[in-house]
């Protein structure tokens, strides 16, 4: 496989773009690990190789256990997720795989017990980012294993 472009060479707008929808995701009040967590858990489920490598990398770089990474895609039959990051992944599920049952109202009423309202926002732009990227990334068939984490 060979990476068909380079999106941010090609669209250097829309690559900005994506960049500032990070750039606020990283600037909100939610939690690095349950950020990572969540990007990992959407980037299994859309099979994006590239997004798995670089946010299991950016995760380990932050102190995340290689425990919790390796079961994530198994996260409901674990007991090594908090209430609050079950919640935040049950939303990440839902909202990556909509068109099959939307976003519940025990998948909200969940996350609503856990999360303020710009909490819920800042998690929903999280997961919508992840998505995106997921999409960008598949398409263009960047290859995985070469992304190195960046020093804060």
């Amino acid at each position: 496989m060979t990476t068909r472009f380079e999106f941010q060479k090609v669209a250097p707008a829309a690559f900005r773009a994506m960049m500032e929808v990070e750039n606020y995701v990283r600037k909100s009040d939610l939690d690095n690990f349950l950020v990572e967590l969540v990007k990992t858990r959407a980037s299994q489920i859309n099979g994006c190789a590239f997004c798995i490598d670089m946010h299991t990398k950016d995760a380990r770089h932050a102190g995340e256990t290689e425990q919790r990474l390796y079961a994530l895609s198994a996260w409901q039959e674990t007991p090594f997720f908090t209430p609050q990051e079950r919640a935040a992944l049950a939303l990440t599920e839902a909202v990556t795989l909509i068109g099959e049952n939307g976003v519940t109202d025990a998948v909200y009423e969940e996350v609503n017990r856990h999360f303020t309202p710009e909490q819920i926002a800042n998690l929903l732009m999280a997961i919508v980012a992840i998505n995106a990227w997921n999409r960008l990334s598949i398409t263009t068939q960047i290859l995985p294993g070469s992304y190195q984490v960046q020093a804060a």
